[in-house]
């Protein structure tokens, strides 16, 4: 298993210009420092936030913008729409019945982007 991604990890999509805070809810009830993710842990506004503006011409605002514009790209808010739940999640870990976000794993966007962990919020700490 790679390292388990718990809430408070930092995410990026690849059409948005800013990260995202990735917030998992304690319905699980399985702590790893923070509450610990599973693949369904992939719903806008609830577990992932915007990022930022978007640059994708799929995404129907963006496509709009840059035709009132005459063709110049012009990025727009970026709200993700997530269909499916995050992949691949742990073979060998479950969480809540589900299997584990692990900071692999990738989530597809409806307008064409890939959500991907940049930093899971596992820290390791050395003591002397």
């Amino acid at each position: 298993m790679g390292i388990q991604v718990t809430s408070g990890a930092t995410l990026q999509c690849s059409f948005g210009a800013a990260p995202a805070t990735l917030q998992v809810l304690p319905l699980n009830r399985v702590m790893a420092g923070a509450p610990a993710a599973n693949i369904m842990d992939s719903k806008p506004f609830v577990n992932i936030m915007p990022f930022g503006q978007c640059s994708s011409m799929a995404n129907p605002m963006v496509a709009a913008a840059t035709a009132a514009a005459l063709g110049a790209l012009t990025p727009m808010p970026c709200v993700p729409v997530t269909v499916a739940p995050w992949a691949p999640g742990s073979p060998t870990v479950t969480i809540g019945a589900m299997p584990a976000l692990q900071n692999s794993s990738k989530l597809m966007c409806m307008w064409a982007g890939v959500i991907q962990v940049v930093a899971s919020a596992q820290f390791t700490t050395l003591t002397a």
